[in-house]
């Protein structure tokens, strides 16, 4: 993290303290899209490299549902890299040494940002289900001031996936004259049904743990550890393919020779599942799963636009790359096509990769070469065109 970051706050903005990130407060009110509003807010967020003379080298990376803002830095809780070091980095494809790269914990989030866990100034408590429900525009709103405050007028890029791909079409879609290039990575323009109803699992998990004690189990010294646990369980075979579970699992026992006859994780992929919902908890907070999960359903860019997707992308001035994967059943091939069919249909500058892999939608994560030259030579590309020196 370059410590040297700009200082551009105003009277309704300040650095503060905050564990392992840096923080800006916002002391003004947040409008919301469910009709409330926050009296004021947080957002934490890390910054890497340099910022240009003309602030013209500024991207944005906007996290998924259980990302934060440690895109590129050693984790503060689970001491690991950075959840897209793979991505984000010196020489790598969103190259630090070229680019000032943001990345901000969302709203609703856990690691700094407002969210469920922070205090309510009304009451001095956690806000727990308090807080109003945020949505992916709401999120999108609190970023913008943060880069605001940060002087940056027009991002070069803006690039994410899954529930970052959607941040990154909302910006698009909110702020087309701030964003020259925008990279949405296997994500979609809505949530399908299926997805809503594989978070719903999720939640009814969180929900029926009784430590969750109605949302307020921060207060009362508790966790809903095993229904986080499972919720994330659930979720994560989601975020895989077929294909990859039988190649890393198959029906393998896990140290044993023989079956047990009983309920104990007598299968590889049973134990696998119970490390990821046990590790998971330690980093999260219940209720911003809910609430996060809760904003990827209520995602519809198309919704405020009688539901024609071209129609929200009407005033769109960024040049595009969408990139899906495909095995991801998750967020398939064709929500992506669709973007890029809307695109076309607006007029939009758009190009778009479907990346061959067998890995599913966590494929964006992981080390695919062609995910890597796609983003690397469309950024090059467009760095080009926007003037940035080499």
């Amino acid at each position: 993290m370059d410590a040297g970051v700009p200082n551009h706050a105003t009277a309704a903005a300040r650095q503060v303290d905050c564990p392992s990130s840096l923080c800006m407060a916002f002391a003004e009110t947040l409008a919301l899209d469910g009709g409330d509003a926050l009296p004021s807010f947080q957002i934490a967020y890390q910054v890497y490299g340099t910022l240009n003379a003309d602030k013209s080298n500024a991207i944005l990376v906007c996290h998924a549902l259980t990302g934060d803002q440690h895109v590129a830095n050693e984790h503060p809780v689970t001491g690991k890299a950075g959840w897209w070091s793979l991505m984000v980095g010196p020489g790598r494809p969103i190259d630090t040494d070229r680019y000032f790269v943001i990345c901000a914990n969302v709203l609703g989030g856990c690691m700094g940002s407002t969210g469920p866990a922070s205090s309510n100034p009304a009451s001095g408590e956690p806000y727990a289900l308090d807080l109003p429900v945020i949505t992916v525009r709401d999120m999108v709103r609190a970023q913008a001031r943060l880069v605001d405050e940060l002087g940056i007028e027009k991002l070069f890029a803006v690039v994410g996936g899954s529930m970052g791909g959607m941040q990154v079409l909302q910006w698009a879609v909110s702020y087309p004259e701030r964003v020259f290039a925008a990279i949405p990575i296997a994500t979609a323009p809505r949530h399908t049904s299926q997805n809503i109803g594989f978070n719903e699992v999720g939640r009814q998990a969180v929900m029926a743990d009784p430590d969750w004690c109605g949302g307020k189990y921060l207060m009362l010294g508790k966790r809903p550890a095993k229904g986080l646990a499972v919720a994330r369980m659930a979720a994560h075979i989601t975020y895989l393919s077929e294909s990859a579970l039988h190649h890393k699992f198959g029906r393998h026992l896990q140290d044993r020779e023989a079956l047990t006859f009983g309920f104990d994780a007598d299968f590889q992929i049973e134990s696998y599942l119970r490390h990821q919902g046990m590790t998971f908890v330690e980093r999260f907070d219940a209720n911003s799963y809910l609430y996060l999960t809760r904003a990827m359903d209520y995602f519809d860019l198309a919704k405020d636009f009688r539901g024609r997707l071209a129609d929200a992308f009407r005033g769109a001035t960024s040049r595009f790359c969408v990139i899906s994967f495909s095995s991801d059943w998750l967020f398939p091939t064709a929500e992506n096509r669709s973007i890029v069919h809307s695109l076309n249909a607006s007029g939009a500058n758009v190009s778009f990769v479907e990346v061959e892999t067998d890995r599913g939608h966590d494929a964006f994560l992981l080390d695919e070469p062609e995910l890597f030259r796609t983003v690397s030579g469309f950024l090059r590309g467009a760095a080009r065109v926007r003037g940035l020196a080499e």
